[in-house]
C-alpha cells in the first residue's frame, strides 16, 4: 500500500512526499486505518518497523485540520528514553513542516535553562509533547503542565518502559489525562504485564501483532559454548588483531560492562561503556563519540539494544545470552543495517542454553558453534535441555548488579 492511499490533509501528504516515503511497511498499513477511524490501538512490532511513522502520521493528519484547542496540549506520546524521545522529536519536525502544528520535547538529564524552556513552551500550549515519564512528572507536580485536553496518548516501547520502573510514573500521567482519549500503545514484545497495563488504559482496542522478524541474512551468527570465567578471555582473543572496527557489546549488567570495558581498556582499545550509572549528559558524550568514529567500542547494558540508528555496525557481541529470545533479534539488529554485512557472536555458559535453545526455535535455526581456543581449556557441552547443566564450578562467577 502506498501512503498517497491514505486521504491524508495536504500539508501532510506534502511532507510525506518530500521524505520520499512511498510504500507502507506492514504495520503502517494496518495501523494508520485504525487510529484515523478514532480506536484505540495496540501495536507489537519490532524496532525498525516504521512505528513511529504508523501514529505520528495519523494524529499529526488530525491535528493539522485545526478542530483541537490551540493553547493546550493535544497529544502526549511518552518514551523510555531520551534518545528515542529525541528521534520521535525529529520525525514530527519533519511530518509537520507544511501544517501548523506544534511541539515540543521534554526529557531529564538538561540543566536548570533547558527545564525553564520545557515550562515556558508548556504554559504557553503546544500540540504535541514529547516526554520521558520522569521528567514529565517533574513537570506535572510543580503545575507546569496541564493535560486535561490531551486528545491522543501515545506510549511507545511500553515493555521498554515498564522494564525499566516506569508503571508508578505511567499511572500518575494517565490520572490526568481525561477519560475521554484516544490511547495508542506501541510495544515490541507482549508479555502478560503488558497485556495486564493495556487493560488499564486503553478502551476496546484494536490489536495490530506482527510476527517477529527473522534476523536479517545478511548477519552471520555465532556463538561460544564457554563457562563465565572464560567469557573475557575470548573477548581478548577476540581483539587480538586489534584491527579498528565498530563494535556493540551487549552484557545483562552493570558489574560485567564495567568489567568488560576495563578490559578492552586494558589492551589499549578505544572503548566505552554505556549503562544506568552515567548521567544523561555523559550519554550523550559516550553516543557521540560512538556516532563520530572516536569510540570504536561500545560496552553497553540493553540501554542501548532498541531505537540507535547507526548503520555501520560490523560486529555485535552478546556477553550474555538475553533473557527474552525476541531481545535478541533486537541486539544483533544493530549490525548488518542499510544494506550492509555484519557478524553476531553470542557467549553461552551453562546456565544459559536453554534460553539460548529457545532463541534458534525463535529464528528457526541452529546458530553455529565457534570451537574454543585451545588455550582456554575445555568447553562445556551443549546439551541445552538437560538439567542441571551449570552445576559444574569451573570458576564461574555470579553478578547479581541490574542495569
Amino acid at each position: 500500500m502506498r501512503f498517497d492511499e491514505f486521504d491524508f490533509e495536504p500539508g501532510i501528504q506534502d511532507a510525506v512526499d518530500a521524505m520520499n516515503f512511498k510504500e507502507c511497511t506492514p504495520i503502517q498499513e494496518r495501523a494508520i486505518p485504525v487510529i484515523m477511524e478514532g480506536h484505540d490501538l495496540i501495536g507489537v512490532a519490532q524496532t525498525g518497523t516504521g512505528k513511529t511513522a504508523a501514529y505520528l502520521l495519523p494524529v499529526l493528519n488530525a491535528l493539522s485540520k485545526g478542530d483541537y484547542p490551540a493553547d493546550a496540549v493535544n497529544c502526549v506520546i511518552m518514551s523510555p528514553t531520551r534518545e528515542l524521545a529525541q528521534q520521535i522529536d525529529q520525525q514530527v519536525e519533519g511530518f509537520s513542516y507544511f501544517v501548523s502544528v506544534s511541539s515540543a520535547a521534554v526529557y531529564g538529564g538538561n540543566d536548570g535553562i533547558r527545564f525553564e524552556q520545557e515550562k515556558r513552551g508548556m504554559s504557553m500550549g503546544t500540540d504535541i509533547l514529547i516526554a520521558t515519564p520522569g521528567r514529565l512528572i517533574s513537570h506535572l507536580s510543580l503545575g507546569n503542565c496541564d493535560l486535561s485536553k490531551v486528545s491522543f496518548f501515545i506510549l511507545d516501547e511500553a515493555d521498554r518502559m515498564l522494564d525499566m520502573g516506569f508503571y508508578d510514573d505511567i499511572m500518575q500521567i494517565v490520572a490526568r489525562l481525561p477519560k475521554k482519549r484516544q490511547t495508542l500503545l506501541f510495544s515490541a514484545t507482549m508479555p502478560a504485564e503488558i497485556q495486564k497495563f493495556a487493560g488499564n488504559i486503553l478502551t476496546d482496542p484494536v490489536e495490530v501483532k506482527l510476527a517477529v522478524s527473522k534476523p536479517a541474512e545478511k548477519i552471520l551468527q555465532a556463538a561460544y559454548i564457554c563457562y563465565e570465567i572464560q567469557k573475557v578471555p575470548i573477548i581478548q582473543s577476540l581483539f587480538e588483531d586489534r584491527k579498528e572496527r565498530r563494535v556493540i557489546i551487549f552484557a545483562s549488567s552493570k558489574l560485567k560492562v564495567k568489567e568488560v570495558y576495563k578490559t578492552l581498556r586494558g589492551l589499549g582499545l578505544n572503548a566505552a561503556e554505556m549503562h544506568s550509572d552515567l548521567e544523561q549528559s555523559q550519554r550523550d558524550e559516550v553516543m557521540r563519540g560512538f556516532r563520530n568514529g572516536h569510540v570504536n567500542v561500545l560496552v553497553a547494558t540493553d540501554i542501548v539494544s532498541r531505537g540507535i540508528d547507526i548503520d555501520d555496525i560490523d560486529l555485535v557481541i552478546n556477553f550474555d545470552v538475553p533473557h527474552d529470545a525476541e531481545d535478541y533479534v533486537h541486539r544483533i539488529g544493530r549490525t548488518a543495517r542499510a544494506g550492509s554485512d555484519g557478524c553476531a557472536i553470542t557467549f553461552v555458559s551453562p546456565d544459559d542454553q536453554t534460553p539460548f535453545s529457545s532463541i534458534e526455535r525463535l529464528i528457526g535455526r541452529d546458530v553455529y558453534k565457534i570451537p574454543l581456543p585451545a588455550e582456554l581449556g575445555p568447553a562445556p557441552e551443549y546439551a541445552p535441555h538437560r538439567k542441571s547443566r551449570g552445576k559444574s564450578g569451573n570458576g564461574r562467577r555470579k553478578y547479581h548488579s541490574k542495569s
